[in-house]
């Protein structure tokens, strides 16, 4: 498990995020999709990244130093927040630039919610990542909210939603932040990359 996290910034821009050789790996969703507690969660600390009952409060990219040895970022949420339409424009822009500009970026965890049927926003985003070849892996989250067979079922539709672009599935994980379920996978996941990296080089 995670030793230590300590935030290291909030930055408007990816040309102003830290210059480093650490490996990063950014978290990112449609807004209210319980990101902040999914980092709490991971991090195994109540308060690193804040929970808001508005959505859309991250309008930046938020850099925590894990264990002295990669990077978990947060990334701003697409699709419903409330700003203006030219403030989500500049927050499309700023989340795209990063995610295809950023070397260090090892995978994008995308975050969907597992109490909904598949929103066409997301698989849209997931679309996108496949044709700018961008690494990512999918976190379904909530999966305490709801009768285990809705979970199931829209897990199972967006699945199937998926295999309707795509020939094969990229790694999956069902988390829940109140019933504290699925962070540990996701952080093997998470060190495993760096392993594999680091036999890469």
């Amino acid at each position: 498990m995670i030793q230590s996290a300590k935030f290291i910034g909030a930055f408007p821009k990816t040309d102003d995020c830290p210059t480093t050789n650490l490996s990063e790996f950014a978290f990112i969703g449609r807004s209210n999709v319980g990101k902040s507690s999914l980092i709490n969660l991971l991090t195994n600390r109540k308060d690193l990244a804040k929970v808001s009952k508005t959505p859309g409060k991250t309008q930046t990219i938020n850099f925590f130093l894990i264990d002295e040895s990669w990077y978990l970022v947060d990334l701003p949420g697409y699709g419903y927040a409330r700003v203006s339409k030219s403030t989500r424009e500049v927050f499309s822009k700023m989340i795209k630039y990063y995610i295809s500009h950023r070397e260090q970026l090892l995978n994008l965890f995308v975050l969907i919610d597992a109490t909904i049927t598949p929103q066409k926003i997301d698989l849209d985003f997931i679309n996108w990542l496949g044709e700018m070849r961008i690494p990512f892996s999918i976190i379904f989250t909530k999966t305490d909210r709801d009768k285990t067979l809705a979970i199931q079922k829209n897990v199972k539709l967006f699945k199937q939603k998926m295999l309707e672009s795509w020939t094969a599935l990229p790694p999956m994980f069902l988390t829940s932040s109140e019933k504290n379920r699925g962070g540990k996978e996701v952080i093997d996941f998470i060190k495993n990359s760096m392993s594999e990296e680091e036999t890469d080089i």
